[in-house]
């Protein structure tokens, strides 16, 4: 006898559930209601995610935490990141998705990828020169003597020798940490609207530039990043990558070949030490700042740097703000490939709440390019034809719950538009953008939000268990690493489950 599938089962309580729908009149049968209320739960992610008896007992006990956690007061989910991330720290649900191996991360940008403590402790590096701009932000870099005035910077100031002057180093350090950082216990005052924080956002990424493309600090940042995913039990990661060159003390620089060198000897130093980890790949991207023939040549460059380095380079992206910055259809002759190159394209498409707009329409020229997955894709639910592409393609939503929020595009997590996409099983990872900037590390503090709060009660272990797996399945290594991947990680999610049910 052929077995029937979950899949199959669900098709045939619809058939009857749409029977019913059209045809009875009386009162409704209360064994109906129970099927559409199992045709949802089979629906949404992890909804056809069998659980073996261990696994159970786990979903019993996230299911009781969960029940207590929606009782807080303040609930987190509901608001701002930044006024709730102590509490998500004393959370018994944070403390288990800390525990819990969570596959790969897929959307984080190498220059946020770790703690600002950490970004802090490279500025005591000798040489290490600062300036302050006129409009009170920060510069950095690099040099055995006094740079010469650029980036708007007149006066630079050793950095060992400021620090001597002063009488409160802690307090300057302090003020350093907040021009590297977007957190701050008051960020509806301090980011009024969504222009503001976007234009602190960007001055961010231009200060810790001059930071941590110092050859030096940029091999010791990478590893510390993969040290602080490895430590949050992620054992792989595709980093965005910008086109910023790396540089050395004596003012050289050094090419875009070199910069991916060291992402592969890094990665192979690190893998050494945590044989569990899988690796590393990155993808190259171009600012939506830039003109079409810039674009076009940062296409070109990782069309070469893909063909010389599939093992490391994944593809190509376009970053920035997308409201301010070109569409991807405006770019469209400068992405438009050789019919012969095999670069893969990781859209950020529909990071806006612009409906509408040429800006909102991304996700459709995402896939009119063939995106391997979707950046963000806060706006595909108004777009029922990206919607249903995107699903049919298995072209996965890269979901970054808290970058959304502190960027303004929504402030109560239960409402964003994820939770549809969830409830319907539509592909999706979770991601974490720019944990530097937003005071976290890892994937947990993403997983909570879309656990407790964009998911709501339904999402239970097989939620977390497919969002998992989504992660290795979606990446972009071959399927020969996939499946070596998903075996390592079942081993790990096995010893996870027996410790911790």
């Amino acid at each position: 006898m052929s077995s029937i599938s979950l899949k199959d089962v669900s098709a045939a309580v619809m058939v009857v559930l749409l029977v019913c729908v059209s045809e009875c009149k009386s009162m409704p049968d209360p064994r109906q209601r129970e099927q559409m209320l199992q045709q949802e739960l089979l629906q949404q992610i992890g909804g056809n995610m069998e659980l073996n008896e261990a696994e159970k007992r786990m979903d019993s006990l996230l299911y009781m935490l969960k029940m207590k956690e929606i009782t807080l007061s303040p609930f987190p989910p509901a608001n701002h990141f930044f006024k709730v991330r102590h509490i998500i720290q004393q959370s018994p649900i944070f403390k288990l998705l800390q525990k819990m191996p969570k596959g790969a991360a897929l959307h984080i940008h190498n220059s946020a990828m770790v703690s600002v403590d950490w970004l802090l402790n490279a500025t005591y590096r000798p040489n290490c020169y600062i300036c302050f701009t006129w409009d009170g932000s920060v510069r950095f870099t690099f040099s055995t003597s006094t740079p010469f005035p650029r980036w708007g910077c007149s006066f630079w100031k050793r950095l060992d020798i400021l620090r001597a002057s002063l009488g409160d180093v802690t307090s300057f350090d302090n003020s350093l940490m907040r021009n590297l950082t977007l957190f701050t216990e008051d960020p509806e005052t301090s980011y009024p609207t969504q222009d503001c924080i976007w234009k602190r956002f960007e001055k961010i990424f231009i200060a810790l530039s001059g930071l941590i493309t110092y050859a030096p600090v940029l091999k010791d940042h990478i590893y510390q990043g993969l040290k602080e995913l490895y430590e949050d039990n992620i054992m792989y990661v595709e980093l965005r990558i910008g086109q910023a060159k790396a540089y050395e003390l004596d003012g050289t620089t050094h090419d875009r070949a070199w910069t991916i060198e060291v992402y592969r000897n890094i990665t192979e130093q690190f893998r050494a030490n945590h044989p569990d980890f899988m690796g590393t790949r990155v993808i190259l991207s171009a600012h939506r700042s830039s003109s079409v023939s810039r674009v076009k040549q940062a296409v070109q460059e990782a069309i070469e740097m893909q063909r010389k380095n599939p093992d490391i380079v994944a593809g190509f992206d376009l970053v920035g703000r997308e409201d301010t910055g070109g569409s991807i259809w405006y770019f469209r002759d400068a992405l438009s490939l050789p019919s012969e190159s095999q670069l893969p394209y990781f859209f950020h498409a529909g990071e806006t709440d612009l409906d509408g707009t040429d800006v909102d329409r991304n996700v459709l020229d995402a896939l009119l390019f063939n995106t391997s997955r979707i950046g963000h894709g806060f706006a595909i639910v108004h777009h029922p034809v990206a919607k249903q592409l995107s699903r049919s393609r298995r072209v996965a939503v890269e979901l970054c719950p808290i970058s959304n929020q502190v960027l303004k595009l929504v402030s109560d997590l239960r409402n964003h538009p994820a939770a549809v996409l969830m409830s319907d099983g539509h592909p999706m990872v979770v991601s974490s953008d720019d944990p530097s900037l937003f005071g976290t590390t890892g994937l947990s503090y993403d997983f909570y939000e879309v656990f407790v709060g964009i998911g709501g009660l339904s999402a239970n272990l097989g939620t977390l268990k497919e969002l998992a797996i989504n992660s290795i399945r979606y990446s972009s290594l071959s399927a020969q690493l996939q499946d070596k991947a998903m075996t390592v990680w079942q081993e790990k999610w096995n010893t996870f489950i027996a410790e911790n049910s």
